[in-house]
């Protein structure tokens, strides 16, 4: 009796064997879908892309209030090649800064920080339009000089293509202008060419030349009978 207890005791005591490999495969509960995800800048391409963190004045606080850290972009789209300014936040990717570089935009030194720059913008990132002051600090004074740059030259370039659309359309109208008139004058010489070419081929019938025979005629003997 005593030795059932002890050999049952030794098997309650006996560690558990590793767990067989059976082969089998199980199936996940959810099957998550690939998702892709879009950014808005897929037809653009990036022309600048440096860390910085900005600011926006308060005008009603009196004071600039930082928007966010993350990283700056000039965007120029590939088909019409107007470019914006985009920023996000480094971790949540929220939108800082949303905004076209338009013509009439210039970017001037922060005073007293070599480092920062300012500019005012219609921006967006809101989701509504608002005209803000924006101020960006850089690591670095070379960074700071190539974003200013880099933002004139944009300014720059969209001025020239906003003068050579006007150019270009100013021509159209011109041309345009000139095809009409040249049509409105067609009709009208035209009429005046052929009542002149009717003057001048007047047709005679053979009646009428008769006539004009007999009364030829009649004036000769007249003549003679006087």
């Amino acid at each position: 009796m005593a030795i059932n207890d002890q050999e049952h005791r030794e098997e309650e005591e006996a560690p558990a064997g590793e767990d067989e490999d059976t082969g089998a495969q199980v199936a996940p509960i959810v099957r998550l879908e690939e998702v892709a995800v879009t950014t808005g800048e897929e037809d653009e391409d990036a022309i600048l892309d440096l860390k910085s963190k900005l600011y926006r004045f308060d005008k009603e606080g009196n004071q600039w209030k930082e928007r966010g850290a993350g990283t700056v972009k000039l965007l120029k789209h590939k088909e019409s090649g107007k470019v914006r300014l985009v920023m996000r936040q480094s971790k949540t990717l929220k939108i800082c800064a949303n905004h076209l570089v338009l013509p009439t935009m210039s970017v001037q030194e922060h005073a007293g920080n070599d480092k920062s720059c300012v500019w005012h913008a219609t921006d967006f990132s809101d989701g509504e339009l608002k005209d803000e002051l924006f101020c960006i600090r850089f690591a670095s004074v070379e960074n700071c000089k190539t974003f200013m740059e880099m933002f004139q030259e944009v300014a720059e370039s969209q001025r020239f293509k906003e003068e050579n659309k006007d150019a270009s359309a100013t021509a159209g109208l011109l041309e345009k202008l000139t095809v009409e008139e040249s049509n409105s004058d067609g009709p009208a010489k035209e009429d005046k060419e052929l009542s002149a070419k009717e003057d001048k081929k007047v047709p005679v019938t053979p009646a009428e030349k008769q006539t004009e025979a007999d009364t030829e005629k009649a004036d000769v003997e007249n003549k003679k009978e006087e």
